[in-house]
C-alpha cells in the first residue's frame, strides 16, 4: 500500500426527505463524514445496522450520490458526474460484490463472468473467455465452469460473483456484507480470497461487513456509528 488516496470524502452528508401528508420529514443518513482510502488499502466498515454502512459504500462506489459534499476517485469528483458518466466510470473502475450474489441464472460461471468484459468491449470474445476461465480456477472453480449457478453452493456462487466483479480488473473492490448468506466453512474461504488478492496483487478491497471475525483479517477498520466516523484503527 502506498500513501495516495484512490477514495476520497470530503464532508459527505446524505438525508432522505419523505412526505407524510402535507408535512416534509427529514432523515439524516450521514450528517457529516471525511476519510479517504488509500490505494492498495483493506479496510472494514463496521458498526450496528442502520449506521449507515451501505449508504456509504454505495456513494463511494457512485451508485448514490451525496446530498452535499464531494467523493472523489482516482482525484475525480465522481459525485459531480451525470448517471451516463457514472455508469462508465464504474464498469471501468469499480468492482462490486453484495450479500446476494445476482448470477444470471440462464447463464453459466464462465458464461456470468464474461459479461461485464463483454459489456464494457474491452476484451474480444476469446479473450474474456480466457480472462473467466482464468479468475475462476484461480478461485478453485476450475471444474465448475460450465455450471449453472443452481448447480453451485452458495459459498461457490459467491466465488462466481467475485471473480466477475474483477473481470475488468477494477481500481477498487467494493464488497456489501459478501459472506452475510454463507456458512462459516464458505465464509472463511471468501476471506481468505480477499486477503491474498490483497497481498499478492495490492488490490485495493473496502468491505462492509457484521463479521467480525472477518474485520480482524483486513488491515484497517473504519467504525460508523450514526452515521459519522466513531473510529479508525490500523491493523497491521
Amino acid at each position: 500500500m502506498n500513501d495516495e488516496a484512490i477514495i476520497r470524502l470530503e464532508h459527505v452528508r446524505k438525508q432522505l426527505t419523505m412526505k407524510n401528508g402535507g408535512e416534509e420529514i427529514v432523515s439524516v443518513i450521514l450528517p457529516d463524514i471525511s476519510f479517504d482510502i488509500k490505494r492498495g488499502d483493506f479496510a472494514a466498515i463496521t458498526g450496528p445496522s442502520g449506521s449507515g454502512k451501505t449508504s456509504l459504500l454505495y456513494l463511494m462506489g457512485g451508485l448514490d450520490k451525496p446530498t452535499s459534499g464531494s467523493v472523489f476517485l482516482d482525484d475525480q469528483e465522481i459525485s459531480a458526474l451525470s448517471e451516463e458518466e457514472l455508469a462508465s466510470m464504474r464498469n471501468q473502475k469499480l468492482g462490486f460484490v453484495y450479500q446476494f450474489h445476482f448470477l444470471l441464472p440462464e447463464f453459466n460461471a464462465l458464461e456470468n463472468v464474461m459479461m461485464p468484459m463483454l459489456a464494457r468491449g474491452r476484451f474480444s470474445t476469446s479473450e474474456a473467455r480466457s480472462r473467466a476461465s482464468e479468475l475462476l480456477s484461480r478461485l478453485g472453480l476450475s471444474e465448475k465452469l460450465h455450471n449453472k449457478p443452481n448447480q453451485l453452493s452458495g459459498g461457490q456462487q459467491q466465488r462466481v460473483a467475485i471473480a466477475r466483479a474483477l473481470a475488468n480488473n477494477p481500481s477498487v473492490l467494493l464488497a456489501d456484507e459478501p459472506t452475510g448468506n454463507l456458512d462459516s466453512r464458505s465464509a472463511e474461504t471468501i476471506y481468505k480470497l480477499f486477503s491474498e488478492l490483497n497481498r499478492e496483487t495490492g488490490q485495493t478491497i473496502v468491505v462492509v461487513t457484521h463479521d467480525e471475525h472477518f474485520a480482524s483479517e483486513t488491515k484497517r477498520i473504519l467504525n460508523i456509528l450514526d452515521g459519522q466516523l466513531n473510529s479508525d484503527k490500523r491493523l497491521e
